[in-house]
C-alpha cells in the first residue's frame, strides 16, 4: 500500500488522490497540516532523496526563508525546516515499496502502480 503525504488543498495533491481512486489503487493519505511531521520522518526522506528533489524551490514557503536558512546543507537541520514548515517539500510525497518518489505525472504514475 502506498502512503501519500501532502496537504489536502494542494491542486498536486488532489489530482494525485483522484488518480488513485479512478484506478482503485490502495493507500493512506497524511494530511501534514492535520498530522504534524516529525523530524525523524523528514530525515529518512532526505536519507533517500536528495534535497534538491525533495525541496520545492518553488514554492512561496522557500520564497519566505531566509538566507540562512536557504543555504542549509544539513540534512538534520533541513529536516527540523521541513518538519516545523511542510510546505516546503514536493507534493504529493509517494512512500512505496520501491521507496520516495515526490510529485504526480499521470505516466509516470501509471507505469509505477497500474
Amino acid at each position: 500500500m502506498l502512503t501519500i503525504y501532502g496537504i489536502k488543498n494542494c491542486d498536486t495533491v488532489k489530482k494525485s488522490l483522484k488518480w488513485l481512486d479512478k484506478h482503485s489503487v490502495d493507500y493512506q493519505f497524511i494530511d501534514v497540516r492535520e498530522q504534524p511531521l516529525e523530524k525523524e520522518t523528514v530525515l529518512d526522506w532526505l536519507n533517500e532523496l536528495p534535497a534538491e528533489q525533495l525541496i520545492n524551490k518553488r514554492s512561496t514557503s522557500w520564497r519566505n526563508l531566509s538566507d540562512d536558512q536557504k543555504a542549509l546543507t544539513d540534512n538534520n537541520q533541513l529536516a527540523e525546516l521541513v518538519a516545523e514548515q511542510p510546505t516546503l517539500f514536493k507534493r504529493p510525497l509517494v512512500k512505496d515499496s520501491d521507496g520516495i518518489h515526490c510529485g504526480f505525472k499521470d505516466a509516470q504514475w501509471s507505469k509505477r502502480y497500474l
